[in-house]
């Protein structure tokens, strides 16, 4: 019996060239910048692919989020890690446009700091997605209006960076 090894995530300066590796959970503790992704996916109405991420998630548990999020591997570029972790999570594939990155950090309730260099990558699929449980504990197609909406009046069930995204980069993800 071998324990995974442990995800790195890609340091990065605050131009995103890559300056190191870190274990995930020590660049969390630490707080340090590092690559990530968030897929936005639409539909043909407008309504984004929101997802309600796991309930034993070690961050942000059972709050409503983007599509998917990520980390990218080194050497993967932005699309390829998108399209890696939708297919994981999501249960499928489509075609990512990689929009805008900006940095943000959020402190967490555990002791934890997120502090990463995100990549919006947004898609379209019309079809139903086939979530992963462990990642996934539900998910709903919901118009990009009543998702703002939605932040503004219970903002206590959206994750930090997606409440960061849809403040300032709403008209991005379009």
């Amino acid at each position: 019996m071998h324990a995974m090894k442990e995800e790195q995530v890609i340091l990065v300066d605050q131009e995103d060239n890559q300056i190191g590796l870190m274990p995930k959970m020590e660049a969390h503790e630490k707080g340090v910048l590092h690559r990530a992704f968030s897929v936005f996916i639409f539909n043909a109405k407008k309504e984004l692919m929101l997802q309600q991420r796991a309930l034993h998630k070690y961050h942000s548990p059972g709050l409503w989020t983007n599509t998917c999020c990520s980390h990218q591997r080194e050497g993967e570029t932005n699309i390829q890690a998108g399209k890696r972790r939708l297919f994981e999570e999501m249960g499928f594939v489509t075609a990512l446009e990689d929009k805008i990155s900006f940095i943000y950090k959020a402190p967490f309730d555990n002791g934890l700091t997120e502090h990463e260099l995100d990549h919006i990558l947004v898609g379209q699929f019309e079809d139903l997605p086939q979530i992963n449980k462990d990642e996934v504990s539900d998910w709903k197609w919901m118009h990009i209006d009543s998702v703002r909406k939605d932040i503004q009046d219970t903002p206590e069930k959206y994750t930090a960076w997606f409440k960061i995204i849809f403040e300032k980069y709403y008209t991005s993800i379009q």
